[in-house]
């Protein structure tokens, strides 16, 4: 599962100007602010909608040296570095795990396990669990080799097996509520699932969400290749994908 909220993007203008600084070619830039930004693109009537992002519209000439940069490689495409996005996403922490690799040129505000782990009780939608199997019994005895610490038996599926280690946290949550006593807390910690959904405010920009559409598009998990349609939505997207 993942939820991707409050999308924003900035420094469009600047990229522009920045852009065509080598070559001193600013006079040929052909981008602008509408005229009547609340109207957008209504008002322009030589302009493309699919170029004009709140109130700023991105030239013809400048979109095409913006391709041809970009298609050259990181180097000359170094502009894509500048058009910075901040953006709201929700996802379980296996994936968050895998994002956490893409490091260069991004900021990440979490929710914190560490701090407010107990702060509600655990609910089934707290996870990703959207695959899980709800019908396939599992039997210690069906291991292959021997049985960790004389583990119970548990004639149950993955969704029952969640709903166990849930009901297992609640009560150290409840535990470490009444008595402060760290040791619950650790077991809320260590017992945590990396299907716990968390909530990240990341801040990136459009080279590195180039680097990970090139990459997983065509991941196995549901997670990244959301993400990458997503991708596909933002303005201006045929400069990333380029």
């Amino acid at each position: 599962m993942i939820i991707i909220e409050e999308p924003k993007v900035y420094g469009l203008e600047a990229t522009v100007r920045g852009m065509r600084n080598p070559m001193n070619s600013w006079d040929k830039s052909d981008s602008s602010f509408c005229k009547v930004p609340d109207e957008l693109c209504s008002v322009c009537e030589d302009r493309h909608t699919d170029r004009c992002y709140e109130g700023f519209v991105l030239g013809q000439k400048d979109h095409d040296l913006m391709l041809r940069l970009a298609k050259a490689g990181p180097v000359d495409g170094k502009f894509r570095r500048m058009i910075t996005i901040t953006v709201d996403i929700t996802a379980p922490l296996y994936w968050w795990k895998e994002f956490d690799t893409y490091k260069v040129g991004t900021v990440a505000n979490s929710c914190s396990t560490m701090h407010k782990i107990h702060a509600k009780e655990f609910g089934l939608d707290d996870f990703s669990h959207e695959h899980l199997i709800d019908y396939d019994f599992y039997l210690c005895a069906e291991v292959d080799g021997p049985v960790l610490n004389e583990a119970p038996h548990v004639f149950c599926g993955g969704v029952q097996h969640l709903n166990l280690t849930i009901n297992v946290l609640n009560y150290y949550r409840k535990k470490f509520l009444e008595t402060k006593d760290k040791k619950y807390w650790w077991q809320m910690i260590q017992l945590l699932p990396s299907s716990y959904n968390q909530k990240r405010t990341i801040l990136l920009n459009y080279e590195v969400l180039s680097n990970i559409y090139k990459h997983r598009k065509n991941h196995k998990l549901d997670e990244w290749r959301h993400f990458c349609e997503w991708i596909e939505t933002l303005p201006y997207s045929d400069v990333i994908l380029a």
